[in-house]
């Protein structure tokens, strides 16, 4: 259990850690909360639910390059302290537009996408700000640990949101949220940590367009990081849209209601909450776990979708939580630990890119299909894709990289993941160590 919670031991993580997580109930409880108002106080459909998920989720792709250079470029504290106040300031508008009656579709469209807008420039910088607070010999623990906050707060988070819209109405639920960005605020501004200065990139000259090439360049030369991040990509496009589907099957499947969709959003983060307490013991991110995770998560949704009671639905969600944050917390870890640290910043804001990006095609599809063929559909459907993904990295950039996956069946069925002599990696030109790093297999 030490091991587990081993960064915690430092000050200005275990203030950070914390503040992130009363902050990440409230973003829970919004994310939630938000769907409803369009899938049931506005009645706007699968589909408005849908393209709300996906709106929310386009400034992935045109925003977080830009956060990932300035969180290569600023001082992290600082932007984090703007992106939190702007997060709590876009609850606080749809919060005062809810509860004056005023609230339609088109403004949650907006504001959906004026939320992702800055989750995009804030996650790239949160994430790289973890390493800025413990040594590397921790920083996985972090990340881990990182992960653990965002999921006990799914546990606390949609329960909460259920319970809420149902006593004082969805409007008072968005409110709640914009009052808890002054957590993390508060916690940024006290802590006494020494920001940590690249040199090499701060001196680095040349325009914002030209950097973001050559993050781009580098991830190219990277072809494990090229694989992980294709797996990735299916998962988070077509897999990861558990805040529809779970409500399209609440409602559509189960005839089910606010307080019940919001459970299984706390019983998905049971299997999530344990998954990453479970990464946190491990020292280094394994490839082979991340290949076969996303495959094992195919599987669980696709009988997820199958079940035919509420009850064993919700009881299928826990494996399928837990698969899931074993994927996501072995890559971010895989990137974050093989990255260096002047090129962190935007190589992880293309991993989130890939993770996130993929949502505006993703989510209106998943809302379509549910349109079309039911809401199980949706489930199966995102189960295969994210199956096929896996199954194409696999197949086709894993040999071409210089990695090889031999399947084994004794003593018991698995993957083997061996890395052969490898050409070396393109390099940044102002980063002489770029390819530093471990390469867990």
């Amino acid at each position: 259990m030490r091991s587990t919670f081993r960064s915690l031991r430092h000050r200005d993580f275990r203030l950070y850690w914390s503040s992130m997580l009363v902050s990440n109930i409230g973003t829970w409880m919004q994310q939630i909360t938000q769907l409803w108002l369009v899938l049931v106080v506005l009645d706007g459909g699968a589909r408005a639910t849908g393209v709300t998920l996906g709106l929310q989720f386009v400034p992935f792709l045109l925003v977080a390059p830009f956060g990932g250079l300035l969180a290569d470029r600023l001082p992290k504290r600082k932007l984090l302290i703007f992106t939190n106040g702007f997060l709590g300031v876009v609850g606080l508008v749809l919060g005062v537009l809810t509860l004056a009656g005023v609230a339609q579709i088109w403004h949650v469209y907006v504001l959906a996408f004026l939320l992702g807008a800055g989750k995009a420039l804030d996650n790239p910088a949160r994430q790289a700000f973890v390493s800025e607070l413990v040594g590397p010999e921790d920083l996985p623990n972090a990340i881990a640990l990182n992960s653990t906050s965002f999921n006990a707060a799914r546990l606390i988070g949609p329960a909460l949101a259920g319970l809420l819209i149902h006593a004082i109405g969805t409007g008072w639920v968005f409110v709640i949220n914009a009052v808890t960005f002054a957590s993390p605020i508060i916690a940024l501004i006290i802590l006494r940590y020494r920001p940590v200065v690249a040199p090499s990139d701060q001196d680095a000259g040349g325009s914002a367009l030209n950097r973001l090439r050559a993050s781009v360049t580098y991830v190219r030369g990277r072809p494990d990081l090229l694989m992980v991040m294709l797996i990735i990509f299916g998962l988070g496009t077509f897999g990861m849209n558990f805040e529809l589907t779970m409500a399209l099957m609440a409602t559509e499947v189960y005839g089910k209601g606010a307080g019940e969709y919001g459970i299984l959003g706390s019983i998905l983060a049971i299997g999530t909450l344990s998954g990453a307490l479970l990464a946190a013991r491990r020292k280094y991110p394994r490839r082979r776990l991340i290949v076969g995770g996303a495959v094992v998560f195919g599987a669980l949704q696709i009988v997820a979708a199958l079940m035919p009671t509420y009850v064993l639905f919700a009881i299928a969600l826990v494996p399928l939580g837990l698969i899931t944050m074993t994927v996501l917390v072995s890559a971010n870890t895989y990137v974050q630990t093989t990255v260096p640290q002047n090129v962190r910043g935007r190589v992880l804001a293309l991993y989130m890119m890939i993770l996130m990006g993929g949502k505006p095609v993703g989510a209106p599809v998943v809302g379509g299909v549910a349109d079309a063929f039911g809401a199980q559909w949706s489930f199966i459907g995102g189960g295969v894709l994210t199956i096929v993904f896996a199954m194409v990295a696999l197949l086709y950039i894993a040999p071409k990289s210089g990695i090889v996956v031999r399947p084994r069946f004794r003593p018991r069925p698995g993957l083997t993941v061996v890395d052969l002599p490898k050409r070396p990696g393109r390099r940044l030109k102002s980063d002489p160590d770029a390819d530093a790093g471990p390469q867990a297999a």
